[in-house]
């Protein structure tokens, strides 16, 4: 049997394609970066905090350090005197004590001298030669940040697993933390077939489009935590395609896209077949039906479909759960949902998974879902007009006018 034919007789589903490409992907593997760097990647440690955060009592406004038991009954009318024995500011380790009725003056964030257990703020106070007036009572605490108030000693930080954010980052400054263990990012090969391809920037000949897969694909990447590297344009050669591949098996995984269907010019299965071995080909999807996967050199090569579309909805199927397992990640969409009403009827066939594009607007409280008229798999300019998709599954013929569906919408 003609190895481009095999599986479109009876096209996998897309839940069980999915379990056969999970089960074969593996972590890419670990490494140790600085934590700057870090934001985004994944970590592959569990952070414990290796001291108190703050590390010492300190001032949270500017005033005076005193026992605020002292302070009980000081008013505008009656003001309390405390006699001043000194200052403290900002990383300064001051060796002043507080006894009874005596106060510090002390700086935001610096060190609360001991004896001290509040900080009365300054617009409640009058500096005298070497007294201070209070004109107003603090509790214990009051205005101090206590030693491990952030965070305690021993206390997890940021759990293994977790996408490090902005917040993150300055957790691990505010610990001292300067490396962390992260998940190596997956080296992404991109190929695009097809005699017809040009770059953009060259002028066009007669018959020839330009590349537009290899860029959207790099950017999938790229948007999954990927390093994208493009092969570029490969001719509609079996000798041509081996080579790439070859070329691209430096690489964590590989993207193929055009020549993937049945077609006399759509070589990829054939030639990933002679390479290594495919584990799908023909999935019950619509756009995206030619997609494939299979191992190379123990590496994963994806057959992705040559009209845009589909290569995008093919990607964001399959390439990037296999991305985010590859570096450890909870393997979720990226996607935020809204629901919305149908403003039209969504044909589709039983035993196979529609991805609808469809454009949002708003209506009172509620949203409304207008599907793209012009839903091409080559019609890139669907992807750019819609403002999200809408999923038919395998065992729904169609979503009728008027009935609530759930849109995923299009992010970086």
């Amino acid at each position: 049997m003609d190895i481009r034919t095999k599986g479109f007789g009876k096209r996998t589903l897309v839940k069980d394609a999915l379990e056969i490409l999970l089960s074969c992907t593996k972590i890419t593997g670990t490494e140790k970066i600085l934590f700057e760097r870090g934001l985004g990647r994944v970590l592959a440690e569990t952070i414990i905090a290796p001291i108190d955060v703050p590390p010492f009592d300190r001032a949270a406004m500017d005033g005076y350090a005193v026992k605020a038991e002292n302070t009980f009954g000081a008013s505008q009318g009656n003001p309390i005197y405390f006699k001043l024995i000194g200052e403290v500011s900002t990383g300064i380790n001051s060796k002043l004590k507080i006894n009874d009725f005596e106060a510090v003056k002390i700086m935001t964030g610096a060190a609360l001298p001991k004896g001290a257990n509040a900080v009365v703020m300054f617009e409640y106070t009058n500096e005298l030669e070497d007294e201070v007036e209070v004109f107003k009572a603090v509790t214990p605490g009051k205005n101090v940040s206590f030693k491990g108030e952030d965070v305690k000693k021993g206390v997890v930080l940021l759990r293994k697993r977790g996408i490090i954010r902005p917040q993150d980052i300055a957790m691990l400054a505010a610990v001292g933390r300067q490396k962390i263990k992260v998940y190596k990012k997956p080296r992404a090969a991109i190929i695009s077939t097809g005699d017809e391809l040009a770059e953009p920037g060259e002028k066009l000949g007669a018959g020839k489009i330009y590349d537009a897969n290899s860029y959207a694909l790099a950017a999938l990447v790229q948007a999954s935590g990927g390093i994208a590297k493009r092969i570029g344009i490969i001719e509609d050669s079996p000798e041509k395609i081996r080579s790439a591949i070859n070329i691209a098996l430096s690489s964590d995984v590989i993207l193929i896209s055009g020549a993937t269907s049945v077609g006399k010019k759509d070589i990829v299965p054939q030639v990933v077949a002679e390479l290594g071995e495919i584990l799908v080909h023909g999935v019950a999807m619509r756009p995206g039906e030619p997609t494939g996967f299979g191992i190379i050199n123990k590496k994963l090569v994806f057959m992705l479909p040559g009209y845009p579309v589909a290569a995008i909805v093919a990607f964001e199927t399959f390439v990037r759960p296999a991305l985010q397992k590859m570096q450890g990640m909870e393997i979720r969409s990226p996607c935020q949902q809204v629901q919305a009403r149908l403003k039209r009827k969504i044909a589709s066939e039983l035993g196979r998974r529609d991805f609808v594009r469809v454009k949002l607007e708003r209506k009172g409280k509620e949203y409304l879902a207008e599907p793209i008229r012009t839903t091409g798999s080559g019609i890139i300019s669907s992807l750019v007009r819609a403002d999200g998709f809408v999923t038919v599954p395998e065992n729904t013929e169609g979503i009728e006018k008027g009935e609530k569906v759930v849109v995923n919408l299009f992010r970086i």
